[in-house]
């Protein structure tokens, strides 16, 4: 018997074992992974930036675990030695009709706490990325890019240190509660009897959700494909560091932008389309069942209908490079679709509610058995840390 089985070896699940163990070292506690290895999915398909905090809610979830969890993570990775390097972004306004956003986006910063951001002109724009057009920005000094793959299996090593147990290939189809423990069913017939299940399980995390109180699950996870573009290295001087757009506010993405990765490298993009099944990292990945379980959905539906002219142009992108590389030269004109090389692909869980929102914010939901984390998109990896603070603090106060 288990104190606490985690399901799911992505950061956040990883990060949330971690802090359950460091503050209470006697409980037993293991962590269920149905991949051969961590960070298969989300935390090893994101674009590798630490992130200040900029665009969140003051108050919410998101700012409130991303503040904390920055330092936190910078702490850590200090101590263990992972690479990482605050090189900083320029958030970029390239028409009038935008410097309203931009200065509200400025003002959430300064209430998050970020009082070393700076608003700078056009002249100050090119001192920092000489190749951007812009009208008016803001210089992001917090921001960085990390490998989160290595931090999750930094990780894992202080959990296993700590006595923590991870199992890989174990995925899981059925829990079984019962009155004083549930018994976790996995698909290789092993049955993990538990007090407690701590539900980190990503893009499958409404499934597993489902499995410990069927009735109280109101959101469903919609997968979102995010694709890339590599910038040929000749052309990498175009990039300095991180340059970002105005994000749309009425949409839970942060547009096609520029990132430096920390192995070497540029990157340009994501878009934000429907993905066809829940891990569909290519265009014709698809699961009949999974795409018509998010079709039937009626909060997708409503959100399908507002956005449908967002969805399409997001479609256009996917299949039309020059598309894509219009969408980039609105930030760096010199770019050319010769410029560009396909890139890698990541799905982010997006949790759509019944009435068709898109939960801007983190969602933990309770059960008697469980502790589900059903939406945990960006900035969860820099927020990881945090996170696990948040949730390891309710395990405690349950066992």
């Amino acid at each position: 018997m288990y104190d606490i089985t985690v399901i799911g070896g992505g950061i956040v699940g990883l990060a949330t074992a971690l802090r359950i163990k460091e503050q209470k070292p006697s409980l037993k506690l293991l962590l269920l992974e149905k991949e051969n290895e961590v960070a298969k999915h989300q935390t090893g398909h994101n674009s590798g930036v630490i992130h200040s905090g900029l665009y969140y809610k003051p108050g919410s979830l998101k700012a409130t675990n991303c503040i904390r969890g920055y330092q936190m993570l910078i702490d850590f990775c200090d101590r263990e030695g992972v690479s990482y390097d605050l090189c900083g972004k320029i958030v970029v306004a390239t028409s009038e009709d935008q410097k309203p956003l931009l200065r509200n986006l400025y003002e959430r910063g300064m209430q998050n706490g970020l009082v070393k951001n700076k608003m700078i002109s056009k002249a100050e724009i090119r001192e920092i990325e000489p190749h951007v057009t812009g009208t008016e920005g803001i210089w992001v000094p917090y921001t960085g890019i990390i490998d989160y793959k290595s931090v999750s299996e930094k990780y894992a090593e202080c959990l296993q240190k700590l006595g923590g147990e991870i199992r890989f290939g174990e995925k899981i189809i059925d829990i079984k509660n019962r009155n004083t423990h549930s018994e976790v069913v996995s698909a290789t017939g092993k049955v993990f009897e538990t007090c407690l299940i701590v539900n980190c399980a990503g893009l499958y995390s409404d499934k597993i959700a489902q499995l410990t109180q069927p009735e109280n699950i109101k959101v469903r996870i919609i997968p979102f494909r995010g694709e890339y573009y590599k910038i040929v290295p000749e052309k990498q001087y175009l990039v300095k560091n991180l340059i970002y757009p105005v994000p749309d506010p009425n949409f839970p993405f942060l547009g096609v932008h520029f990132t430096r990765m920390i192995e070497g490298g540029v990157e340009a993009g994501p878009n934000a389309v429907f993905a066809f099944r829940r891990e569909g990292y290519r265009k014709t990945d698809l699961n009949v069942g999974e795409m018509m379980e998010s079709l039937a959905w009626p909060g997708f539906r409503k959100v399908a209908a507002k956005y449908w002219k967002t969805g399409m142009g997001e479609y256009y992108r996917s299949f039309s490079k020059a598309a894509f590389t219009k969408a980039l030269q609105g930030l760096i004109p010199e770019i050319q679709s010769e410029d560009l090389v396909p890139g890698g692909a990541g799905v982010r869980a997006q949790a759509c509610d019944y009435d068709g929102g898109l939960l801007d914010d983190f969602s933990i939901i309770e059960n008697k058995n469980a502790i589900n984390i059903c939406n945990a998109p960006s900035p969860a990896a820099t927020s990881s840390l945090s996170i696990g603070q948040t949730v390891s603090e309710r395990v405690l106060a349950r066992i």
